[in-house]
């Protein structure tokens, strides 16, 4: 039998070309290539050079649309013992070719062309072809004989226009030599004879048949002539009397071969046409053929020879040219039939060519997997046969069975970019719907077939010496069956394996993976101190409206911007390393190495750090694959690269996808990471990598230490951060601002000296100086407290996320300096470093209770009242100035006239483990004008009490002095209940608003005068908090504190009938015993209405009893004492003036009061009464004053 046959095949004719002498195999591949473009050459292209000796044989030359096919057989073929039975098998012309310059003697060339043309002893052309000649070997060419033709050196394009000409030449001397054989063929002493001939002498009976036989298969011979001379209506016609004749002579075989040259001249004469009755005649005649060679089995020579290839190859015919049409049940039919013939062939070479022929068959018709099975037969034949040859073709036969049986290499995927396209797509929406590739791709039922197809590749790869084939097929066996293959089954693939990789050079690479399984675990995210932040040049706040999202752009908490969760995109910097977490996973029983894995990235700007590592039988282990980019453009991670077994190999993350998604459908034999113990992981995408230009890169350290910040509560302490920049790019632009709780604990942040120190260049360093102040924890229980210090337990309290963090933005130059910006080019990103202030706030000194504590000193009856100063704003309300600066805490109080200390008693608990120093300052006011106090600048000094030690576990007192002030006014604003500055109604008065709003702010005054300082050990210092104890102090006596009386009461002497100034103090005034002294009471309305009252006015010794009144009254008078009708107007003073004569020197003390009949709601409610009907009474001051004199 022959491979490649078909109905065209009788018509072809059959040319051996041969290499002579040395040919590179390269030129030998291209001259080859020219020569297959001339199969066909028109018959009106060779009548120039076809000569007609006498009158042609071929009466019905087609010369206008006919043909001469040509089909070369490079390096030639032995001859075939069935030439005489079809005329095509013969080698009917002999071309030799030879490259001049590896074959500069001509002639070992010629010499070689003649013997090799002995073996061909049917050709009727011998040429021989010389390509790129040099000049002398064109000058001795013309001696060399007739048969070297030349070829000059030329272009590719007159090349092959010069052998257009010389295959012409050799069709027209073919043609000639045709008609020739068909003359000779005529005559009777030609002997046509077949293997199937019998070989024994012959009887006269047999002779007689044999003559008869002659002439049917000279016809037959006379018409295969005809159809390789291109005239199959002569053809027909010979055929036809070969028909008649050898049915007369029941040849059935030469029956059988002429009926077959019918249907290939049929075929020839209408070439192209397409109907139903054509295809049925051909189907017809082709049958009778397929009967008649079964009709020439002769039982005799069923061991020696048999006519059954040639009714195979029959068979065969008719299936191609049915497949070509079409009609796949029919070619199925016959195909089946012809395997069922493959057992009865004698020759193995015959049945090896007809498994081939009815793969490719079957391949044609699309029965992929039947074309596989026949392709194993194949294999298994050259299998049979013990040399390296037939185990290379068998490797290469099951090579081709992969696809089919879907263990094709991952190289093949370049040839078939249909599947590569499907193994692709099937990860997109994998949580969805799979690709059919992947549902085929783990088909269990044909597991043990694919393991055995794996397996004969793998055997035929290591008889064929091909190591990478041998140790691509251990791996896929190894990787896809390890379920179904025992320990002892991989350990031993393991060992074919290393043994492969021993024999391949160091460094080589295959397409398809091993061992371990592969998958991504994630991408993790930027530490907070290297968050990328995406930046606005148009604004001066480039940072505003970014939310930093790690490496991630997209976060849940970006707005204004819809972006897609599932295209997710990671920011690289040039020149900083970035991680990737993979695991791997080993399902086997053995330990595995990996040499080394790395990241697998083709994009050419991202240097990937490998690693090595050891799993053991049957784990996983989550790993980190590191490296850095180097240049500016997009990253694409498909997989990792490992070095293991020996050879490097790249494991794509989408094949493992596709295996976990088969093993979730129930296709996949096992999930290698569930067996080895790993957890279901969901499955992470790889995102859009980009990578920028190189950035800043800010490092930020706490002087001292990166420890926890431990304060107390209200200690104050200076915090030296150091920021140096570890990038390679300066930075230009930075910000720091607040975020998180208790923001106010950070008193100062030094803008300026950040500010003043840019551009921060690369290895740069500045320290800025934080000032903490560590904030007050919630009000404690003292009992509570003091059971945790007798158990011993500290009183730290830290909270996570109680902390302040300081944000710093920074950014670098707006355009890279290697690359120059271009139109619609983007700004390098920002950046964000966290710096988390840690502090830790233990609690210090406990707040117990506070309340306050008043004296009055009586004041003495001088020369003159404390002068009333009148201010521009108002001119009703007056204040006192003291010369003295410890007049402002002890002082004559304006408004009752006598002297004035307050005191505000703080008890303090300490329950911490250190000593504290309590100091108290209260700021004094150095101006006349008191009232002034009220607004926010003020010309102050500070008077610092004794400090006051507080042991551990005890508890103090402190005393804070308070300022003795009151307003000036009484007004019913200042007894609105619920009053709030804020819901004042439009009905009121802006007096009320203000009124109210100076209450307000004098308590705020006075409370912001007084600091309580506390200091532990040498640098432990910090200040309490105790406006809210101290304003709880004053709430219960707000109004005994700052609001006025209704009337304020003094007296004064009056000298010479008018008050006399003196620069004297107010005690320094005295009295002469036996003297008429004239003096005056002042009466004050502090109130906006008029206020009528009965005054009277009393004096009492040192004793207390009255002086005036009774048996033993001391002191006379003149005047009026008691009973006094007095009328003072709003905001003004009113005077009664009397005398008193002392009798008995000594001191004495003056009272001045007064009974209100018409009360107002101002009048009740300062006096904290709610009847209508009931006076008020107003008591003044003691004044006491001194009288010298003898008794």
């Amino acid at each position: 039998m022959e491979p490649d046959v078909s109905i065209e095949t009788s018509c072809m004719i059959r040319i051996a070309v041969l290499p002579i002498g040395l040919v590179p195999p390269n030129i030998l591949r291209d001259y080859y290539s020219m020569f297959l473009r001339h199969h066909t050459i028109p018959l009106s292209a060779i009548s120039s050079f076809y000569t007609e000796h006498q009158k042609s044989p071929f009466a019905n030359q087609p010369w206008d649309n006919g043909s001469l096919r040509f089909k070369f057989v490079l390096g030639g073929s032995p001859p075939s013992p069935w030439e005489d039975f079809q005329s095509n098998r013969k080698i009917l012309a002999v071309i030799g070719f030879c490259h001049c310059p590896s074959s500069p003697d001509l002639d070992f060339v010629v010499d070689q062309f003649s013997v090799a043309c002995k073996s061909y002893s049917s050709a009727l052309v011998k040429l021989c072809f010389a390509f790129c000649p040099c000049d002398s070997q064109l000058e001795d060419g013309g001696k060399k004989g007739e048969n070297l033709r030349f070829f000059p050196r030329a272009d590719r394009q007159t090349v092959e226009i010069h052998l257009q000409t010389m295959m012409q030449d050799i069709a027209a001397s073919l043609l000639m030599e045709f008609e020739k054989c068909v003359l000779q063929a005529e005559s009777a002493g030609t002997i046509l004879k077949t293997p199937l001939d019998s070989q024994a002498s012959l009887s006269s009976e047999e002779v007689i048949k044999a003559k008869k036989r002659r002439l049917a298969r000279a016809q037959k011979t006379i018409g295969d002539y005809c159809l390789l001379a291109g005239s199959p209506v002569d053809a027909n016609a010979h055929y036809s009397t070969a028909l008649e004749l050898a049915r007369l002579t029941a040849d059935f075989f030469w029956y059988a071969g002429a009926l077959e040259g019918t249907v290939c001249a049929l075929l020839i004469d209408q070439l192209g046409q397409k109907d139903a009755v054509f295809e049925d005649e051909v189907r017809y005649r082709y049958s009778n053929v397929i009967s008649h060679y079964k009709k020439s089995f002769i039982p005799d020579n069923a061991q020696r020879v048999s006519p059954l290839s040639f009714e195979l190859e029959a068979t065969l015919k008719l299936a191609r040219f049915l497949c070509r049409r079409g009609i796949t049940k029919d070619v199925v039919e016959l195909l089946t039939s012809a395997a069922d013939g493959a057992k009865s062939l004698i020759d193995a070479s015959d049945r090896l060519i007809l498994y081939v022929e009815i793969a490719r068959l079957f391949g044609s018709l699309g029965y992929e997997r039947k074309a596989a099975f026949f392709s194993r037969q194949v294999a298994q034949l050259y299998m049979q046969q013990n040399n390296r040859l037939t185990a290379i073709s068998a490797m290469q036969v099951l090579a081709m069975t992969t696809r089919a049986y879907r263990v094709q290499s991952r190289a093949s995927f370049s040839n078939h970019p249909h599947s590569s396209n499907e193994i692709r797509s099937s990860h997109v929406d994998s949580g969805k719907m799979h690709h059919q590739s992947v549902v085929s791709l783990f088909e269990s039922q044909w597991s043990t077939l694919q393991m055995v197809v794996l397996r004969e590749i793998l055997l035929s790869a290591v008889r064929a010496g091909d190591p990478l084939a041998a140790w691509s097929a251990a791996a896929r066996l190894l990787r896809s069956y390890y379920p179904l293959i025992t320990p002892a089954g991989q350990n031993g693939l393991a060992s074919a394996l290393t043994n492969s990789a021993e024999r391949l050079p160091s460094g080589t690479r295959c397409a398809d993976p091993a061992l371990p399984f592969v998958r991504l675990y994630s991408f993790p995210p930027h530490p907070c101190q290297m968050d990328i932040i995406k930046r606005n040049p148009a604004r001066e706040d480039w940072w505003a409206g970014s939310a930093p999202s790690g490496p991630f752009i997209y976060t849940p908490f970006s707005k204004g911007e819809p972006n897609d969760s599932s295209k997710q995109e990671l920011i690289w910097i040039v020149g900083e390393p970035v991680q990737v977490l993979v695991e791997l996973a080993n399902p086997c029983g053995f330990d595995l190495r990996v040499d080394s894995i790395y990241l697998s990235v083709h994009s050419g700007n991202f240097d990937a750090f490998p690693v090595s590592v050891n799993l053991p039988p049957n784990s996983s282990k989550v790993i980190t694959l590191s490296g850095i980019p180097t240049t500016v453009g997009s990253v694409t991670i498909p997989g990792c690269t490992i070095h293991c077994f020996g050879v490097i190999t790249e494991h794509l993350f989408r094949d493992v996808d596709n295996l976990l998604l088969g093993a979730a459908q129930g296709l996949v034999l096992s999930d290698p990471f569930r067996c080895c113990g790993s957890p279901k992981l969901r499955n992470v995408s790889v995102p859009n990598i980009s990578v920028v230009p190189s950035l800043p890169l800010l490092v930020s350290h706490v002087v001292g230490g990166d420890g926890t910040i431990v304060l107390y509560e209200g200690e104050i302490r200076d915090v030296w951060i150091s920021l140096a920049n570890a990038g390679t790019v300066p930075v230009e632009q930075a910000h720091i601002s607040l975020s998180g709780k208790n923001q106010d604990s950070v008193v100062s942040i030094p803008y300026d000296t950040l500010k003043s120190a840019l551009p921060l260049k690369p290895g740069a360093e500045v320290i800025l100086p934080v000032t903490l102040k560590a904030w007050q924890h919630g009000p404690v229980d003292p009992d509570i407290t003091g059971s945790k210090l007798a158990s011993g337990s500290v009183g730290r309290q830290l909270k996570d996320g109680s902390s302040p963090t300081l944000l710093i933005h920074y950014a670098g130059p707006t355009t890279d300096a290697g690359n120059p910006p271009t139109k619609g080019s983007a700004v390098p990103p920002g950046r964000r470093l966290v710096v988390p202030l840690h502090i830790c706030v233990l609690q210090g000194l406990s707040f117990v209770k506070a309340r306050l504590l008043s004296m009055e000193i009586p004041a003495h009856v001088g020369l003159n009242l404390p002068e009333p100063v009148c201010l521009e704003a108002n001119a009703g309300k007056e204040a006192i100035g003291s010369k003295s600066k410890m007049d402002g805490l002890v002082k004559i109080d304006p408004f009752r006239g006598s002297w004035g200390l307050r005191f505000l008693e703080l008890e303090l608990s300490n329950p911490t483990d250190v000593v504290f120093e309590i100091s108290v300052s209260v700021q004094l006011d150095n101006r006349e004008d008191k009232l002034d106090n009220l607004s926010a600048d003020q010309d102050a000094t500070e008077y610092s009490c004794p400090k006051t030690r507080i042991d551990r576990d005890y508890s103090a007192r402190v005393l804070v002095p308070l300022e003795h002030f009151k307003l000036p006014i009484l007004d019913g604003s200042f007894f609105m209940k619920d009053f709030r500055p804020d819901s004042v109604g439009r009905s009121s008065s802006f007096s009320e608003k203000d009124a109210k709003a100076e209450l307000n702010a004098s308590v705020k005054n006075l409370i912001s005068r007084i600091k309580v300082r506390w200091q532990s050990g040498r640098n432990s210092s910090g200040e309490l908090n105790m406006k809210d104890a101290i304003q709880a102090a004053l709430q219960t006596s707000v109004m005994d504190v700052l609001l006025p009386d209704p009337l304020t009461f003094g007296f004064r002497l009056v000298r010479n009938n008018f008050p006399q100034e003196s620069d004297m103090p107010c005690d320094s005034g005295s009295v002469m015993a036996h003297d008429r002294t004239p003096m005056e009471v002042v009466v004050r309305n502090n109130t906006k209405e008029i206020i009528r009252m009965s005054l009277s006015i009393t004096c009492r010794d040192v004793a207390g009893e009255n002086c005036i009144e009774g048996n033993k009254a001391t002191v006379l008078w003149a005047g009026v004492l008691t009973g006094i009708a007095m009328e003072v107007p709003p905001l003004e003073e009113s005077k009664h003036p009397f005398s008193l004569h002392f009798l008995v020197p000594g001191e004495y003390t003056l009272v001045a009061a007064a009974v209100i009949e018409d009360t107002n709601d101002i009048l009740r409610t300062r006096a904290k009464t709610d009847s209508v009907d009931e006076p008020i009474f107003c008591r003044g001051p003691p004044f006491h004053i001194r009288v010298i004199g003898t008794a």
